[in-house]
Parts: C-alpha cells; structure tokens; sequence
C-alpha cells in the first residue's frame, strides 16, 4: 500500500474539504436558503449508504425532491418529485455541496466510488465488492466516464478499475475531469429513469 493511500489521501481530503467547506460557505447558506423556499423541509436528504469495509454511515446532500405521495400514501416515482428547481441542483452537482461534512468525518473522500444503496451491497459479485475496499468518494472513474448514463455492469467496472490504481495522479485527473462533467451537464439521468434505475446484481 503506498504513501498516498496509507496517509496522504485522508490528508489531504480532510485539509481541501475544510478550505471549500469555508470559501463556498456563502453558496451553501444560498442553496439551504432556496430548498427550503422550493421544496420545503427538511433541507438535507439523508441516507443510510455503505462505506469502506460494508461500514454504515449517513450520507448528506441537499434535498432535491419534493414530498409528494400518491393516493394510496406512497411516495411518487422519482420523476414525477424531479422539480426544475431540483433537476438543476443535480446538473450542477450543488446538492453534492453537503457529502463536504462527509469527507471532513472522515465518512468518504473526494474521489472513490460513490456511496450506492445498503440493499445494493448483497447484489454484488466478489469482483465488484472491491468497490468497498476503498472510501467512497463525491466523484469517481465512473462519474467522469458516463456519470448515470452509463449501465450498471459498467459502471461498477470503472470502480473496481479505480480501487485497484489508486494515484495522487489519477485522483488529480479524476477531479479535473469532474469539473468538465459537472460544466458540461452530462450523464446526469440514465436512458431509462429520471435519476438512475435500480441495480438488481448480475443478471
């Protein structure tokens, strides 16, 4: 294991969190300021999302769904509580804004693989359950390489590839790429879901 995965990694996570957690401080007072405005409380979406070694922790980003329910009391699908307001949220990735007190507990890093369900995990081969070897990131190699547009099998692919060559330099390139993703607004929903469908294990 080298030097940047045993030490550098975390430190420098949790120095670059606290730094943008102070400089966007502003910004992220203005999103908590119009959620609660567009959609109401609570402000935060929270989950409970599986982390390195399978370990549970509570997942933060801006609430970008409203609380809509159907006649029988159940909520509605995803793209019906999709608002424009909310839409632009995650194309700007501003609702990720909150994953920075993640990455200051020492919950995810910058880079991994993203955080996906607790019911996902029993779903996954043993290759693919390497994704949890590392801490899961805001960004990843899949998010730079097709985002949610890209299909399941995939996508898990590009993490399992990125917890086997983790780099300072592939995490700098990861974060550069990320930017370019983030301007360009791509990959933000899947084909066949407003957000990104299910993942139901090898098929």
């Amino acid at each position: 294991m080298n030097w940047y995965l045993t030490w550098g990694k975390r430190s420098a996570d949790f120095v670059f969190a606290l730094i943008i957690s102070i400089l966007l401080s502003p910004v992220i007072i203005i999103v908590a300021i119009l959620v609660l405005i567009k959609l109401g409380r609570p402000i935060l979406f929270t989950q409970q999302r599986p982390g390195i070694n399978g370990h549970i922790f509570t997942l933060f980003k801006f609430r970008s769904m409203n609380s809509q329910l159907s006649k029988d009391g159940e909520p509605l699908p995803d793209a019906d509580r999709l608002s424009n307001f909310g839409k632009l949220l995650r194309r700007s990735s501003l609702d990720e804004l909150p994953g920075l007190w993640n990455i200051l507990r020492g919950d995810m890093s910058f880079v991994g693989p993203r955080p996906l369900r607790v019911e996902y995990s029993p779903l996954y081969s043993p290759e693919q359950s390497k994704r949890h070897n590392v801490l899961p990131g805001l960004t990843g190699l899949a998010q730079v390489s097709g985002r949610n547009a890209l299909d399941w099998p995939t996508r898990l692919r590009y993490d399992v590839e990125y917890v086997e060559n983790i780099s300072i330099g592939k995490d700098i390139w990861i974060m550069w790429k990320t930017v370019g993703t983030v301007l360009n607004r791509t990959g933000i929903t899947s084909e066949t879901h407003a957000t990104m469908e299910p993942f139901k294990g090898e098929q």
